[in-house]
């Protein structure tokens, strides 16, 4: 059966029932708890996420027309990668061998599962979220998340960030990321990742993609921003839409190479 969204082609994938789905729904709800408060069990799931989705890479073969990553991270680092809510859970895959990469993830309980299968791929997790402005991010967590990742990127790190805001406007980057980019003086790439097969969580803020296996894959980099030290508000405006803009040419074009078509 074939699923459309407006942002995205035709995956071709089964519906779930919505019951099944609620079912699903509250006995994570249940077992949430006592999970996250067992190490054990955060590390076994975390394992097994990790393998699925090197499981998934390996079964989706990437097209040649992706861009080439390699290149871009020798001609780029350090720099600021910039994803999507919802289309990042693949990405990690695609990261070079023997690239250290920190990266930032949500301050929620559920958070820390991605922490933990994200450290399975050699990043180091940085637990803060993106502003929509500069006063939003002076607030303790974000706060000390920018210092962290702009202290890796000083030291020749690249880092990794969700551009838009957790249950905001999807599609549509924070100032945050800008704001890392004025601080730091290093460019934001931004990264989509798409497969030919996958199941839009259609109930999702975020329209959350899962990535499933035994179809093909594509990897575009964004055309590059870069944000002036003596940026204003108008400025960083600018560039915030510019980053938007680039990184959703980015992600229309991951998904139409995974379809089969040309960028």
């Amino acid at each position: 059966m074939e699923e459309k969204t407006l942002a995205q082609p035709a995956a071709r994938v089964t519906t779930a029932k919505p019951r099944n789905a609620s079912a699903m729904k509250g006995f994570w709800r249940k077992i949430r708890k006592p999970l996250a408060q067992s190490r054990f069990a955060k590390g076994m799931i975390a394992s097994f996420l990790a393998n699925a989705l090197r499981f998934v890479r390996f079964t989706n073969p990437l097209s040649k027309s992706s861009s080439d990553l390699k290149i871009a991270y020798e001609e780029l680092s350090p720099a600021i990668i910039a994803l999507w809510h919802g289309q990042h859970l693949l990405a990690p895959c695609f990261l070079p061998r023997g690239q250290k990469m920190l990266a930032m993830v949500s301050r929620s309980a559920d958070a820390e599962l991605n922490a933990l299968a994200l450290e399975k791929f050699g990043f180091e997790a940085v637990r803060g979220s993106g502003g929509r402005s500069d006063r939003q991010h002076m607030e303790k967590g974000g706060a000390r998340a920018l210092i962290m990742l702009k202290r890796a990127l000083d030291a020749g790190t690249n880092v990794a960030m969700i551009a838009d805001i957790p249950h905001g406007t999807p599609r549509e980057a924070g100032l945050g990321i800008v704001t890392l980019a004025r601080l730091s003086g290093r460019p934001v790439v931004p990264l989509a990742v798409a497969t030919s097969r996958r199941k839009v969580l259609e109930r999702t803020w975020d329209k959350t993609t899962i990535n499933l296996p035994f179809g093909r894959s594509a990897a575009i980099i964004g055309e590059p921003i870069t944000v002036p030290a003596d940026a204003d508000e108008e400025l960083m405006e600018r560039k915030r839409q510019e980053l938007t803009a680039s990184l959703n040419r980015a992600t229309e074009d991951a998904y139409r190479i995974a379809e089969g078509g040309r960028a």
